[in-house]
């Protein structure tokens, strides 16, 4: 080899030297945090709404201040907490309990929503709690039902709502959850959804708390929304180093295609909320074993406020990656 032609190889090596770490981080920015959400930013980056129910439930969402007076929503280390009064005895035919109800100041439309959740609202008798997302105009740009349950459930419910015309293939490709409800999301207004509910009996609830807590992780993009869910001691280590990738992370719990996402699900915020009663936990309480205590959903949550003493969150980050 002539020294001119050793060059020439070096030259090559070093130019390929230098664009493999260029190409390397380009694949690791293929899913870039958008926005973290946690105990340093969490109410300014929220609004508390102190908003009727939209679901009938049996609540008073308070305003900040109040919420924060009463220590509904507070931090907890580096944790926030977000809970309920549990300790007024209240009128059945009043007001309801208060709670938290918050709301991101920013939406989305498509995004990697990871939820590491240290504890979840408790299995009791009339609770509702929800971690979701949902569009303006509803049910015309979406809403996107992550973790949900009523009452004594400890299996979570993955649901999708939206304008009539949107039937997917639930399950394309593979999910651990089995489909419930509609096969149009939009069927009957939206109001009954596509859901699907979690094969796993740790995933919401009671069941969620005692297994450690957990990760959710919710893809949305034009072609799918996938749902995982992992307890925490099993939550993948690319998640934890802050490069997540989805393509490593197994079957979701629940597998959304074939559906015109762009064209039903746009500009969503994220919103925790805890409500009680109302449109599914009251409308199922006469077939739940909570119907034996009282027959009253409403007069069982305003007169049994020691029932809801682990009715909260405690969440220590939400974070929002763009895809």
């Amino acid at each position: 080899m002539s020294f001119t032609t050793f060059l020439s190889s070096l030259a090559l090596l070093i130019a390929g030297a230098t664009a493999f770490p260029s190409n390397v981080s380009k694949l690791a920015a293929a899913y870039a945090l958008q926005d973290s959400y946690d105990s340093s930013n969490w109410l300014s980056k929220f609004d508390v709404q102190a908003i009727n129910d939209p679901t009938h439930g049996f609540v008073t969402y308070v305003d900040q201040g109040t919420a924060q007076n009463l220590g509904l929503i507070k931090n907890q280390g580096s944790q926030v907490y977000m809970g309920v009064d549990t300790t007024s005895h209240l009128d059945p035919n009043g007001p309801g309990r208060k709670s938290v109800r918050i709301q991101s100041k920013k939406s989305y439309t498509h995004g990697l929503v990871i939820a590491d959740i240290a504890h979840a609202p408790g299995s009791n008798c009339g609770a509702w709690p929800a971690f979701w997302m949902v569009g303006p105009n509803w049910p015309n740009s979406g809403e996107l039902d992550i973790i949900e349950g009523v009452n004594l459930n400890t299996y979570n419910q993955v649901t999708l709502h939206t304008s009539a015309g949107c039937v997917p293939n639930v399950g394309a490709g593979g999910q651990s959850g089995h489909p419930v409800g509609n096969a149009d999301c939009g069927a009957g207004g939206g109001y009954t959804g596509c859901g699907v509910e979690s094969g796993s009996a740790t995933s919401y609830g009671t069941a969620f708390n005692a297994n450690g807590g957990g990760v959710y992780a919710s893809l949305w993009t034009s072609s799918a929304i996938k749902v995982w869910y992992w307890a925490s001691r099993d939550v993948p280590a690319n998640i934890r180093n802050g490069n997540p990738d989805p393509s490593s992370w197994g079957t979701p719990q629940a597998n959304y295609a074939g559906c015109n996402f762009d064209q039903k699900f746009s500009n969503m915020n994220i919103i925790f909320d805890i409500t009680f009663c109302g449109d599914w936990a009251g409308a199922v309480w006469g077939s739940s074993s909570c119907a034996s205590v009282n027959p009253s959903c409403n007069a069982y949550v305003a007169q049994q406020p020691q029932s809801f003493t682990d009715t909260y969150w405690l969440i220590n980050s939400v974070k929002v990656y763009s895809v």
